[in-house]
């Protein structure tokens, strides 16, 4: 377990309130922001984490650039990067976006006047942090309170791993019209959030393939590809000489050779699809993963908690997470520990 302050607030993934406090052993609130006294290091249903939290009341948006510039005051330390997430929590539309717009702007005209150091070392990234990059949240739960988070360097890496680089966790989903499905954002949603991605020359399998989303878009980066499924892909991959099709099941399918990249979107019951994980994983069969868990309805989703146990073990880097691009899904991905 991995302590946080009781002050600490998790982002659910929208609707998924009610799984997230069953991950943290606590009672679900009304709300999509849950208390989180401690934190396991793995919450599938976890979108966003705001370490030390603090609630704020404040009428208007000169107050709430004070607020925050108050609340990082002699906590951020000197001439080190900090990243700032503003996001409003409540309503619809505009009017909330366009008031975080607002408290930016108030703020940033205060750091030129007053704190240039400060407004120095601010940066606007969506890279992995590092452990010298602080973070600083504010989620406004209405247009007069709201919620700031403060997570200072340096950053354990647990906790890194816990914390979004986008802005209330959120990506949104890539588009290519040419691919086969829409499937394919899965993988750079993964991708974005591992701070690793498929390269030109790497190998990789993708186990259940058909229609090929996932072989599509490695194809498209320029790897070499094993697609393994009872159906062929679409013509046009099927002819590319970096594709390796292979007819059978692919449950049963083993490389020759540890491969780069195992992919895996397919169709089938969630233990069956976290067993081929970990078979993979204890056979160091890939250097990095990512693997869809499917479910019907939510009965299934405590057996999660299994995977949560063995995978990591495994791994130098395990994320499990209901991505943006997900249905009634959780993702696995990852690095493999070295030998």
């Amino acid at each position: 377990m991995g302590e946080l302050a009781a002050n600490s607030r998790i982002l659910a993934v929208p609707g998924c309130a009610e799984f997230l406090a069953a991950e943290l052993g606590v009672v679900a609130g009304t709300d999509d922001l849950v208390v989180a006294p401690s934190l396991p290091l793995h919450l599938a249903f976890a979108r966003q984490t705001l370490p030390h939290c603090r609630e704020v009341a404040a009428g208007s948006i000169n107050l709430w650039a004070d607020a925050i510039i108050e609340a990082v005051i002699g906590v951020l330390p000197e001439d080190q990067p900090w990243r700032l997430h503003l996001w409003p929590g409540y309503g619809e539309g505009r009017a909330g976006q366009h008031r975080c717009e607002l408290i930016q702007s108030a703020l940033v005209e205060r750091l030129k006047k007053r704190r240039r150091a400060l407004l120095r070392t601010l940066e606007e990234s969506t890279e992995p942090f590092t452990a010298q990059t602080s973070l600083v949240q504010t989620v406004l739960t209405a247009a007069d309170a709201g919620l700031i988070s403060v997570s200072a360097a340096p950053q354990p890496h647990d906790l890194r791993a816990l914390i979004s680089p986008f802005i209330a966790g959120e990506i949104p989903h890539a588009e290519d019209k040419a691919a086969p499905s829409r499937a394919f954002a899965k993988v750079i949603e993964s991708e974005l959030r591992l701070g690793q991605r498929i390269e030109r020359g790497q190998t990789c399998v993708d186990l259940g393939a058909a229609p090929g989303s996932w072989s599509y878009l490695a194809l498209q980066r320029g790897a070499q590809v094993i697609a393994v499924d009872r159906a062929p892909l679409r013509d046009d991959m099927m002819r590319n000489p970096r594709l390796r099709f292979q007819s059978g099941d692919a449950f049963k399918f083993k490389p020759d050779a540890p491969v780069d990249w195992l992919l895996c979107d397919i169709i089938a019951a969630p233990q069956r699809s976290m067993d081929l994980l970990l078979e993979w994983l204890c056979e160091r069969r890939m250097r990095r993963f990512i693997v869809t868990i499917k479910f019907k309805g939510t009965d299934e989703y405590a057996l999660l908690g299994l995977l949560k146990h063995e995978a990591p073990p495994l791994c130098a880097d395990f994320r499990l997470t209901r991505l943006c691009a997900n249905k009634n899904e959780v993702c696995a991905f990852g690095v493999v520990a070295e030998i």
